[in-house]
């Protein structure tokens, strides 16, 4: 997605002073059959732009295509549109001194408030009516502090409006409009437990009556 540049200064002009490099931009098409809402970008993202790339990304395909999907029928991004980045300093026993290293980092909630005005905009412009939640900060995003997906992921919480910029831009609101979101394990979990395996499987399974009944309502 192109994202105006009225939207592009705003989001930069709020995101002032924090760790964050460069944009990375949802990528989808209008009216998807689902959204995938996600954390934050990583370095591979902000290199290529290029949602959910590497083999965070390879583990989302496998998803997809088990229920069916593929990459140009979903609306991708995530919470932050920028990658968050942390400063340390470690020995490099290669270059044998000390060197400032930039890993990736988990978003705060002030960059995920920054950023708050990108993903109101793909929501409004894209109209999915289904939309999955990667992660604990995705999840948190939509519906509010206190939902984990270590207890939420692979149920369905159907006709619950989300949260949105106040009119102020300093905080959320409730939408009017109502959505269907299903809390799913960032695919990239898989890499830190293993046995998540069989649960993503079957969580994802539980996405596909809803794709089902979406498809026959375009149709």
């Amino acid at each position: 997605m192109d994202y105006p540049k009225k939207l592009l200064e705003e989001v930069k002009e709020r995101s002032k002073g924090m760790r964050l490099e460069g944009i990375n931009s949802g990528s989808g098409p209008k009216h998807p059959l689902l959204m995938i809402v996600g954390e934050a970008p990583g370095r591979n993202e902000i290199v290529n732009n290029i949602p959910f790339s590497g083999d965070a990304g390879k583990e989302l395909d496998k998803s997809l295509k088990q229920i069916g999907l593929s990459r140009d029928q979903v609306y991708i991004t995530s919470a932050v549109r920028s990658r968050p980045f942390s400063v340390k300093k470690v020995f490099s026993k290669r270059e044998n001194k000390e060197v400032i290293k930039r890993p990736n980092r988990k978003p705060t909630k002030k960059e995920v408030l920054a950023h708050a005005p990108f993903l109101d905009y793909e929501i409004s412009y894209t109209d999915p009516q289904i939309i999955v939640a990667l992660g604990n900060t995705g999840l948190e995003r939509l519906l509010g502090p206190g939902h984990k997906i270590s207890a939420e992921h692979g149920k369905v919480i159907d006709n619950t409006p989300i949260l949105e910029l106040n009119t102020a831009k300093d905080g959320y609101v409730w939408s009017k409009k109502k959505y269907t979101v299903i809390p799913e394990y960032h695919p990239a979990a898989v890499f830190y437990n293993r046995k998540l395996s069989d649960d993503i499987v079957k969580d994802w399974e539980v996405i596909k009556p809803y794709i089902d009944k979406e498809r026959e309502s375009n149709e």
